[in-house]
């Protein structure tokens, strides 16, 4: 394993008791990061910031809820100094079904938690790293959000929109030492699969040519890389993990 130096350095994991989250969050750690795990679900938080070692602690938190967020970040700095590297990988698939016949409730919670969810915590971190003059920000997004899933409106554009939110806010803090991109992964098999049917994980996994689902440890070497002092240029990019699928 490729390992890039974040000794003395504090990072915050959304979503990360699980998926994607988790393993970044193992990544970051073995590279000696100090890193603090924000998940709505604070036992299995505390179970794997146990798991995880090296300092990592738990932090209960509804990234939909903005007040939420807030106190999740106060009681944030009040354990770390500064926060250097911010990945964000909490999220919702939600069901599976036609848009004319979309639940409402539920399109409005996906958007809720994806979209809104990473423009709070985007925006909980944006205006301390550009005083500190460095950051690094990546949002997970998907594939879906570059193709669109049939059946999966919500979940498709609520990740479209964290792809323009990242460019956006990519552009803003290019003036200083501050980078943010996002990833678009194919399908993990995570949790998240819990949410969805089996003839759309059947559709997901035939649109992929490398013809597996994404390795959650590939997810996190992309990502642990992204947060590194390494990737010193590239801001407002979007990263494909996709075995194949993506055509732009």
């Amino acid at each position: 394993m490729n390992s890039f130096d974040f000794s003395g350095q504090s990072a915050v994991v959304t979503g990360g008791a699980q998926g994607i989250g988790r393993a970044a969050a193992e990544r970051l750690v073995a590279s000696g990061a100090s890193v603090s795990i924000w998940d709505q679900d604070q036992s299995l938080a505390q179970q794997a910031a146990t798991e995880i070692g090296g300092g990592t602690v738990a932090v209960g938190v509804d990234i939909a809820d903005w007040s939420s967020v807030q106190n999740a970040h106060a009681a944030t700095m009040g354990q770390r100094a500064r926060v250097d590297v911010l990945v964000n990988s909490a999220g919702i698939a939600g069901s599976n079904g036609p848009l004319a016949d979309y639940p409402v409730d539920e399109f409005q919670q996906i958007i809720a938690v994806n979209l809104l969810g990473t423009f709070h915590v985007n925006r909980a971190f944006a205006a301390q790293m550009r005083a500190q003059n460095y950051g690094r920000i990546v949002n997970i997004a998907s594939i879906a959000g570059k193709e669109g899933n049939p059946n999966a409106s919500a979940y498709s554009a609520s990740k479209a929109g964290v792809i323009g939110l990242t460019k956006s806010l990519g552009k803003e803090l290019a003036d200083v030492n501050v980078a943010v991109n996002c990833v678009t992964p194919a399908a993990a098999r995570t949790r998240i699969f819990d949410q969805m049917s089996q003839a759309h994980i059947d559709f997901m996994l035939s649109k992929i040519p490398r013809g597996r689902f994404l390795e959650i440890d590939e997810a996190a070497a992309m990502i642990a890389w992204l947060c590194s002092g390494e990737n010193s240029f590239t801001t407002g990019g979007v990263f494909d993990l996709s075995g194949g699928r993506a055509t732009y």
